[in-house]
């Protein structure tokens, strides 16, 4: 029936890690874990819990409801909870502290709403240790546009201000979307809806 299908995407349960899913950390420093889920009609006693590499749990909590912050069932003494519900966002990000080599892997925030006859949904960050951080590449573009010249640098900064751009509007397109259209269901897509968004060109001019 078609009036089932609609009801059933409109629970639209989402969790995102941000706009990148990988995260470089220094060995022996704390690294941030990101994670946000969404839900279009609330939730009640949901569950979440972290993963490092599919199957070792590291933490595990539970939500009451929008109005309380969540209670902590179980973590690893190395994993501190930063996350806060009662906020604007439902933030269930974790700290991992002093990263060692060992550390480095797949983490995974899985959500489970039962208010959404058990919708479930996750996101994974890939994590990197590394000895020293590296430099970033701003100098190799200030290099590559001072020997090659300026048509090369006006390119650099035109790609810059249509990223930025395509940014905007993305962001736009993400505050007007409505549940219909912002359901993942239960697939394991990171960030597949923003991103195909993202791709989309403007038409040529005339």
């Amino acid at each position: 029936l078609p009036g089932l299908h609609i009801f059933a995407i409109t629970f639209a349960l989402e969790v995102s890690v941000g706009k990148t899913n990988t995260v470089t950390a220094l060995n022996n420093s704390n690294v941030l874990l990101p994670c946000t889920f969404s839900t279009c009609i609330g939730f009640q006693d949901l569950v979440f819990t972290w993963y490092f590499n599919s199957t070792e749990l590291i933490y595990h909590g539970k939500i009451k409801n929008k109005g309380t912050e969540p209670t902590r069932i179980w973590h690893n003494p190395r994993v501190e909870f930063v996350g806060s519900t009662t906020k604007k966002d439902n933030n269930i990000s974790i700290v991992l502290n002093s990263v060692e080599f060992s550390d480095a892997g797949k983490y995974t925030c899985h959500v489970k709403n039962p208010k959404e006859k058990n919708a479930q949904h996750n996101a994974t960050i890939f994590l990197t240790v590394v000895h020293k951080m590296e430099k970033t590449d701003n100098t190799l573009t200030l290099i590559i546009v001072g020997v090659v010249g300026g048509l090369i640098g006006l390119l650099i900064l035109f790609m810059l201000i249509k990223r930025v751009v395509l940014f905007i509007i993305k962001k736009t397109q993400d505050g007007k979307k409505e549940c219909l259209v912002s359901s993942s269901g239960n697939d394991n897509t990171e960030n597949g809806l923003a991103g195909s968004k993202a791709e989309q060109k403007a038409p040529p001019k005339a």
